[in-house]
């Protein structure tokens, strides 16, 4: 067997039909004979012949010809490997400029892949390659599985695996619904660039008429621009369609800029075709961030579209936000650690028929302190002047109001806290009691306008020594409070940790009107508490309570586990709440469990499921399941889901999809 190394040749081109290196990438040629033309530069070979270039890729063939410049090829029984299971075999190839052609020629990404053969493979009396547009063109063709006819066409094209991007049509899905029958999706993918692409896909539903969707992608070097939106003109002649957009875009090193669009044509549409994700509204707007070192100011303007029925128990939001402007600028330490803090907030909310403005100005100076035996102080004074402009609002007393309100709103507090660190070679512990005094100024409207940026309070661990009671700046907790509790902690060198937290809060002076279910009350709250415990590998588990303050019974429970991995695994969610009436008697109950599991049968084989149980209702409010099957040359997937939700149009679905895919060297088509 003679040898020869090349290194100035270049012998075919195109990742499907050729091994394509550089000029200066040696190859090597092993043949039984090799005559080299040292004039013209090119190669005979003559019975079996092995090339290999500097990569690995490697083809094997039968009394070959290649050309000097390489433009030129020829040979019979080819076989052409592009990949670990990649290959493409011919009885003959022949090659003329930028033309490749297979004669008799078969295609598959499946070498090697099972025991009984490939599973899959495209068998075509002549295959074509040209390198200029890079597409693959396929006559007379034959799909198998498993050696078994499946599909016949009498021409076909596609890009060649090196392609990353080209115009389209993509594999369809199919799915079923018990309200519009059986639905096959048919995408387009449309590539105008190597940064600039869609998806169009049009849907065929048996029972309604089609559905269109279109998903545009744009990335620019310092922007990235989504956009997805879908149409249907239905049976009973309505437009229905939603959009969703979401563009970036980074304006310097220290301000971006996003614009987000969700609107739909009604409250159900998303439900009812698939595109609903359990959001109570939508939201639209612009915003703009600017940040440093030291501070940030955020501008944006929000308009709302309500997803929930009309008899929805909340206070916000309460109108579309036109616009609202914060910023927070924290100094350097004065002294020791001592710091201020300034910070604005400007809001425009505008509603049907009402109008209102805000504008907020904080200043705070705070000053912790670590004093002997680790003894931790933490002093604070803030200063804050609100000035509201109404138009017809209704306001706190139920009357509608127009005019200009005032209000100066100072506070302080003092935090103290007492870690005691118990280090050890196994586990380290740590136990500290904390408390804090506020003390605000008591007013007598804590609350102008019903309806703004501030939801009520309701107790839980989170909210205990937080600055700010209230979701929003609109409500003003009165007169003085304190927070207390209790921490205890436990970590290891291995990465576990155990944390549990009881505490509670107290008003001193009487509260305004509270919501019976919120665990506020004149004088002690109810009790509250977390626990939790991570191993950092296959255990997270957490939960939080709330006990009554006077009987200690449970008033609220929220607990989340996870066991295991990444791909099997077990999680589970509950959260169970008393609902009282305002004249103390027990209301229907919050009682809902979640539960997920995930599971790897096999290597290729997995199952998810997932579901939500009302148990004051008894029933399921939604559940899936799906079956994923992973092979190394395709992939497919069968799921089944039930949604019960019943709400104006949309009496619950049913809904099962199935997707199918190929595998060519690891990457889905």
């Amino acid at each position: 067997m003679k040898k020869l190394v090349a290194f100035c040749m270049v012998f075919l081109s195109g990742p499907l039909f050729a091994i394509t290196v550089d000029t200066d990438t040696p190859k090597t040629i092993k043949s039984d004979k090799i005559e080299y033309d040292v004039k013209s530069g090119a190669i005979k070979t003559s019975g079996k012949t092995e090339i290999t270039n500097a990569s690995g890729q490697r083809m094997t063939l039968v009394d070959s010809y290649l050309s000097g410049r390489g433009d030129e090829m020829s040979g019979q029984d080819v076989k052409i490997w592009l990949g670990q299971h990649v290959y493409i075999e011919s009885d003959e190839i022949t090659r003329d400029g930028a033309d490749t052609i297979a004669k008799h020629a078969e295609f598959t990404a499946c070498d090697g892949c099972d025991d009984f053969g490939n599973a899959w493979a495209i068998w075509a009396s002549k295959i074509t390659h040209d390198m200029d547009d890079r597409m693959l063109a396929f006559y007379n063709m034959v799909f198998k599985a498993y050696d078994l006819p499946v599909l016949w066409l009498p021409y076909y094209t596609m890009p060649d695996p090196g392609v990353k991007r080209k115009s389209g049509l993509l594999i369809p899905s199919f799915g079923s619904t018990n309200k519009m029958g059986t639905q096959i999706n048919i995408p387009v993918y449309i590539a105008f660039s190597d940064y600039h692409d869609a998806t169009a896909t049009l849907s065929y539903l048996t029972e309604e008429n089609p559905l269109f969707q279109l998903e545009h992608r744009l990335n620019l070097s310092h922007a990235e621009f989504r956009t997805r939106g879908s149409y249907t003109h239905n049976k009973a002649g309505e437009n229905r369609w939603h959009v969703f957009n979401d563009d970036k875009v980074d304006l310097g090193e220290h301000a971006r800029a996003s614009i987000y669009i969700a609107r739909t044509s009604d409250k159900t549409y998303l439900q009812k075709y698939g595109f609903f994700n359990g959001q109570p509204y939508l939201d639209s707007g612009v915003k703009t961030e600017l940040f440093a070192k030291s501070g940030y100011v955020i501008a944006d303007t929000h308009t709302f579209q309500e997803l929930r029925d009309d008899n929805w128990r909340g206070t916000v939001p309460g109108g579309n936000i036109l616009p609202n402007v914060r910023g927070v600028y924290q100094t350097q330490p004065f002294f020791y650690e001592t710091y201020a803090t300034v910070g604005t907030d400007v809001l425009g909310i505008v509603s049907d028929g009402t109008m209102s403005q805000r504008f907020v100005g904080d200043a705070r100076i705070t000053s912790p302190w670590t004093l002997w035996g680790g003894n931790r102080i933490t002093a604070s004074i803030d200063a804050r002047y609100d000035v509201y402009n109404f138009s017809n609002t209704i306001m706190a007393d139920n009357n509608e109001f127009s005019g200009m309100k005032t209000r100066f709103l100072p506070s302080g507090y003092l935090e103290w806290g007492l870690p005691l660190v118990r280090p050890s070679s196994s586990w380290s512990q740590t136990l500290e009691p904390r408390a804090r005094l506020t003390m605000r100024r008591r007013v007598d409207n804590e609350q102008f306008a019903r309806y703004n940026d501030s939801a009520g309070a309701f107790l839980s661990d989170t909210v205990l020594f937080s600055d700010n009671r209230f979701a929003g700046y609109d409500l003003w907790e009165n007169g003085t409070f304190a927070d207390y509790g209790l921490r205890w902690a436990a970590f290891n060198n291995d990465g576990r940790q155990i944390e549990a937290f009881f505490g509670q809060s107290y008003d001193f002076e009487k509260r305004a009107k509270t919501d019976i279910n919120s665990g506020f009350h004149d004088g002690g709250s109810d009790y509250v508490g977390r626990i939790g415990f991570n191993n950092s590998s296959w255990l997270d588990v957490s939960g939080r309570v709330r006990f009554d303050r006077d009987t200690f019974d449970l008033r609220h429970a929220e607990t989340s586990a996870r066991l295991g991995g990444a791909e099997t695994y077990l999680s589970f969610g509950h959260i169970w709440a008393k609902q009282l009436s305002n004249i103390g008697s027990e209301e229907n109950n919050t009682n809902e469990s979640m539960a997920g599991v995930g599971f790897k049968i096999t290597d290729r084989w997995s199952l998810q499921a997932n579901g939500i149980y009302n148990w004051s209702e008894d029933k399921f409010l939604k559940h899936n399941a799906t079956l994923f099957y992973n092979h190394p040359c395709y992939y497919f997937s069968i799921g089944y889901q039930r949604d019960n939700a019943v709400r104006e149009d949309y009496e619950g679905n049913t809904t099962i999809q199935f997707r199918f895919g190929i595998s060519v060297d690891g990457q889905h088509y």
